[in-house]
């Protein structure tokens, strides 16, 4: 066992000096962290390495500029400073009020909590087979009727000394505002909102725009098409009014589309003055498949 498991075995924390030091000070940091454990299994299929690819890409936060938020997937995270090695690997998260480089200078190998300053904001679960109690912790229940008195249990010693589960993680411990759960395979979307300190499930809206979250003045909803090359129900981020938001991918072949119909239409109004084709070609420049689509 290395220095550092010994140093840092749960229920272990560094000493403190008098006056006391920040826990950014005396805690480890992700240099020190182990970025993965090797017992850990790896991703249970190629959806979730794509639909976080979709999530991240099709985010926009009129709040924030890009390099004023950080998204990850299957990133270990880090949270309790009485448990330095706790931690969870979400299938997505979104940190806001962070830099999108880790002190703005590197890219980061875990998000640790302590360190940056900052919870998670939103965090997004995916339901694979034999998750979905962990992901949804007590809110897991075969009768709906038992939902709404699902409650979170008190705390005891022995909860205490060991790693809780997803959703008591979120709740108790990063005070995570927004937790969604989604199972592509029955399309089912779930979101429950940090209320008052503790989960509360909310119902989903109509339309493409199934959650709305104020806070952040985005919307997400579950979207049907292909995403790389690939048909499926997607997550995807949207507008208000239910429009999805593009990939950056998107907003290029969009732009591009664009240009390449301003500049037809400007050929075509040359040729109404009485330009000839081959003037209006050498004048704009046009390739032979723009000259055929006049």
């Amino acid at each position: 066992m290395s220095g550092l498991e010994l140093r840092f075995q749960p229920g272990n924390t560094l000493p403190q000096v008098d006056p006391p030091r920040s826990p950014r000070e005396t805690l480890p940091t992700m240099y020190d962290l182990p970025s993965e454990y090797p017992e850990e299994p790896g991703l249970p299929d190629e959806f979730h390495d794509l639909q976080p690819q979709l999530l991240s890409r099709t985010l926009y936060l009129s709040n924030y500029s890009r390099e004023n938020w950080f998204s990850a997937s299957d990133l270990n995270l880090y949270y309790d400073v009485n448990h330095a090695l706790w931690h969870k690997r979400p299938d997505w998260f979104l940190v806001v009020g962070v830099p999108r480089l880790y002190e703005g200078k590197t890219l980061r190998r875990s998000y640790v909590t302590w360190q940056e300053g900052a919870s998670p904001y939103v965090v997004v679960e995916f339901v694979s087979p034999g998750t979905e109690p962990d992901d949804l912790g007590r809110f897991y229940q075969p009768k709906t009727s038992l939902l709404a008195k699902a409650k979170p249990k008190a705390l005891d010693a022995a909860d205490e000394q060991s790693p809780p589960g997803k959703l008591e993680m979120y709740e108790r411990y990063l005070r995570v505002p927004h937790y969604i759960v989604y199972s592509r395979h029955s399309q089912k979307l779930r979101y429950f909102r940090l209320q008052g300190g503790v989960y509360e499930e909310c119902s989903l809206r109509s339309g493409n725009c199934a959650i709305w979250l104020a806070d952040l003045e985005i919307g997400l909803g579950v979207w049907q098409g292909e995403f790389e090359n690939i048909p499926g129900h997607w997550l995807r981020w949207c507008n208000q009014d239910g429009t999805w938001l593009l990939t950056d991918t998107e907003q290029e072949r969009q732009a591009k589309e664009q240009s390449q119909s301003q500049l037809l239409q400007a050929a075509q109004n040359l040729l109404a003055t009485g330009m000839s084709l081959a003037q209006v070609t050498e004048l704009l420049a046009l390739s032979d498949e723009q000259v055929q689509q006049l």
